[in-house]
């Protein structure tokens, strides 16, 4: 009785010990947070390298020879069409253009005593007061007369020309850059490179796409004035669109976006047979004259899904075998859905097929989810929230 008494603890302490080494069984379930597709307008862009050019732009280059004797304007200024800019040494030029006047006169003079001859000389032969040959010489000197008249015309407008060439001026309103040449420089005709002068306002972007694109900003034209689509009813989901928001927009070097809108402009003639690319121009207003001739920059350009669309949380996208997928919750239950997707929008994802707005998409416990595994919602993790129905900028 007393063994009895004594074992009876010692099986108890055994029972305990041994409950304790026992492991839990696992859950036949997987904890996951959920969040719910949102239809919402996704605005986005694609973006392309790009340059900023002046519509108009010209190198000022001497006509003529000589030396510099007047600057007529203040580096950096804005210098209105026809000022003058550069006088070269016009002394020679003015005798050279006097000379030729001159040179004119005396051919006038002689025609005109030329016509007179044969004239008395046609009246004397129908006369038969003078010999045939005496009226053909006359005739013959009345047109050397004529054709010297003419020269000298053009000797006369050659001086001219070189006298106006001495003298440079701005062919169009713009900006004027850092003089090259100095006073007292010599310049050589067509090869001394005097000063630029490009305008300021409006400016253009050049940008270059794949040939497969070209058709995509054909279409633009009509959509970058911002109106004409959406009057048409062409295509609902990039007029509405572009109610909101334009369809050029530009970013500067330091990162802030250009307040201005863009307009398709023009579109290269020909495709680059090296590149595959095609080169194409925006026009962009420049009031405050923040764009440059030669900047860099980055164009964004409305993208054509852009629209009414469904968005999940970023972390709702599963990457396999090339393929995309999201978790749907079907009450305790999760099913794999392919999808398409679209670009990003900040923390979320576009999804242009396999889910629609309002379904549960799994957000987080994706690494230990299984297609038809049983789930059971717990609460998300910091920064888990859906994504807010937000443009990218």
């Amino acid at each position: 009785m007393k063994r009895l008494r004594y074992l009876l603890p010692l099986l108890v302490l055994a029972t305990a010990c041994g409950k304790k080494d026992e492991k839990p069984a696992a859950p036949n379930f997987t904890g996951v947070s959920l969040a719910e597709a949102r239809q919402t307008d996704a605005i986005y862009y694609d973006e392309y390298p790009a340059t900023v050019v002046a519509l108009e732009r010209v190198e000022l280059r001497s006509q003529v020879p000589g030396i510099i004797t007047g600057v007529h304007f203040r580096e950096g200024e804005v210098v209105p069409k026809g000022k003058v800019l550069y006088e070269i040494d016009r002394r020679k030029y003015e005798a050279a253009y006097q000379q030729a006047t001159a040179g004119l006169r005396a051919t006038q003079a002689n025609a005109q005593n030329a016509n007179v001859n044969a004239t008395r000389y046609q009246r004397l032969s129908q006369q038969d007061a003078v010999a045939k040959q005496l009226v053909d010489n006359a005739l013959t000197a009345q047109a050397t007369a004529q054709a010297q008249v003419a020269s000298a015309q053009a000797g006369v407008a050659a001086a001219q020309t070189d006298l106006d060439y001495s003298v440079v001026k701005a062919p169009f309103t713009g900006r004027i850059g850092i003089s090259l040449v100095k006073l007292g420089e010599q310049v050589a005709a067509g090869s001394t490179l005097l000063n630029t002068v490009a305008s300021e306002d409006p400016m253009a972007v050049d940008f270059v796409v794949n040939e497969k694109e070209i058709s995509r900003f054909a279409k633009m034209k009509t959509l970058s004035s911002g109106s004409s689509s959406a009057k048409k009813g062409k295509s609902k989901t990039v007029s509405t669109v572009a109610a909101a928001d334009s369809v050029f927009r530009l970013r500067l070097p330091d990162g802030t976006l250009y307040e201005s809108r863009g307009q398709l402009l023009a579109l290269d003639q020909g495709i680059d047979a090296q590149t595959g690319s095609l080169r194409i121009r925006v026009q962009f207003p420049n009031p405050d004259r923040l764009l440059k001739d030669g900047m860099s920059a980055s164009l964004r350009v409305l993208n054509q899904a852009s629209g009414s669309r469904v968005v999940v949380p970023a972390k709702a996208i599963v990457e396999q075998m090339g393929e995309t997928f999201v978790f749907l919750a079907q009450d305790t239950v999760a099913h794999q859905q392919r999808v398409k997707i679209g670009p990003r929008l900040r923390d979320g994802v576009v999804i242009l097929e396999g889910v629609t707005a309002g379904q549960k998409v799994v957000t987080e416990g994706l690494n230990r989810l299984r297609d038809g595994g049983t789930i059971k919602v717990v609460p998300p993790a910091a920064g888990n929230e859906a994504p807010k129905p937000a443009a990218v900028k």
